[in-house]
């Protein structure tokens, strides 16, 4: 194995362990507050953030964010 072939697995094992990183730390963070949000427990159970994108020919688009 020359040291192209090396780098080349070196750089696949690091990309490899960057993507199973992300998706431990995901799974983690979803099991704090048990919903799929990163709001890490700090809204209660009933209120949940009501979003709206309201965008009309002409005009800009708007983005309203509402707590319920």
């Amino acid at each position: 194995m020359d040291w192209q072939q090396l780098v080349a697995l070196s750089i696949v094992v690091v990309t490899v362990a960057l993507f199973v990183r992300a998706r431990l730390k995901r799974r983690s963070s979803r099991s704090i507050c048990g919903t799929q949000c990163d709001c890490s427990g700090s809204t209660s159970a009933g209120t949940k953030p009501s979003v709206t994108y309201r965008a009309r020919k002409g005009e800009r688009p708007q983005i309203i964010t509402r707590m319920r």
